[in-house]
């Protein structure tokens, strides 16, 4: 896999342990009494207290390897040397090798069409002769 689109996957993973995370502290975070003037909120159902202070740390530990793992691979990505004027420069070269190699596929697409024209009227020439449809010349 190209690093274009390790990259992709990796930002997609940060994108789902975020949105995971953010998800899950919600739902299972306790209630919190907003006002001394409102009841006291109704205890939140979770399995266990200890799960719920360690699951942060689990997930910010998942985050934070996510995005070095992201910028690893964006400090492995090639340096561009010479700037813009030279990133243009080799832009311009393959174009112009990406149209040469395109004129070549042409050139024997026209060549293969042409030899299967050919080979399509020798076989007709040779179905009618074997079937006496058409005396040989």
């Amino acid at each position: 896999m190209d690093i274009i689109s390790q990259l992709q996957e990796q930002t997609n993973k940060i994108a789902a342990l975020t949105f995971n995370t953010f998800g899950t502290l919600q739902r299972d975070s306790p209630a919190v009494k907003l006002s001394p003037n409102y009841p006291e909120p109704p205890a939140n159902p979770t399995e266990d207290a200890a799960n719920f202070a360690e699951q942060p740390k689990l997930m910010s530990a998942a985050l934070v390897q996510a995005a070095k793992q992201f910028d690893a691979l964006v400090a492995a990505l090639p340096l561009a040397d010479g700037g813009e004027e030279a990133q243009l420069k080799r832009i311009a070269e393959l174009q112009a090798e990406n149209d040469a190699v395109g004129q070549e596929l042409q050139r024997q697409l026209e060549a293969a069409e042409e030899e299967l024209k050919q080979v399509r009227e020798l076989f007709s020439q040779a179905a009618d002769n074997c079937l006496n449809l058409k005396k040989p010349d």
